[in-house]
């Protein structure tokens, strides 16, 4: 392979990787919380444990009772806070797990072209479309609507009552 095509390979490549990151949402945000959450209760941990081997009292709950506690439900704990409880754990984890699991596309679109890279928002594409089918159908600005998706495009145009939209 020639030089000129190992670096136009090599550039292809990187306008492909550049063009991901812009159509694609990263999952930094929901691993740092989940980082943090994490980091936040192996510190608590440590600290009640610490204080429990120092002798002291715990600050809030020692981590032997609370698994205690927890082993023990429902005990006399009241059930709608149980279900609550419940409720917004696995409301969280479903965030948590949606967030892994499906694409997070960002409302873009790819204009192919081989020397630059070319991401466009969904609103752009949108508004030129809305305003080619508002000259082509001679209607004004409030009469044509256009939802623009990751595969489909919709333009409706609404007529001005008693008129006939051109061909």
């Amino acid at each position: 392979m020639s030089g000129a095509m190992k670096a136009e390979t090599k550039q292809s490549d990187y306008l492909r990787h550049v063009l991901r990151r812009e159509t694609h949402s990263a999952r930094s945000g929901a691993a740092i919380v989940a980082a943090i959450l994490v980091a936040a209760g192996a510190l608590y941990c440590l600290l009640e444990m610490t204080l429990g081997a120092t002798g002291q009292a715990p600050w809030l709950l020692h981590p032997l009772d609370a698994a205690q506690r927890a082993a023990g439900l429902p005990g006399a704990t009241p059930t709608p806070l149980l279900g609550a409880a419940g409720v917004l754990l696995a409301l969280l984890g479903l965030i948590f797990l949606c967030n892994g699991l499906l694409p997070g596309r960002r409302a873009r679109h790819i204009i192919v072209h081989p020397r630059v890279a070319i991401a466009v928002d969904d609103e752009v594409v949108a508004s030129a479309l809305a305003k080619r089918a508002r000259m082509a159908a001679g209607v004004t600005r409030e009469q044509v609507m256009v939802v623009v998706s990751a595969r489909t495009v919709q333009v409706n145009i609404r007529p001005t009552s008693g008129r006939r939209l051109s061909d």
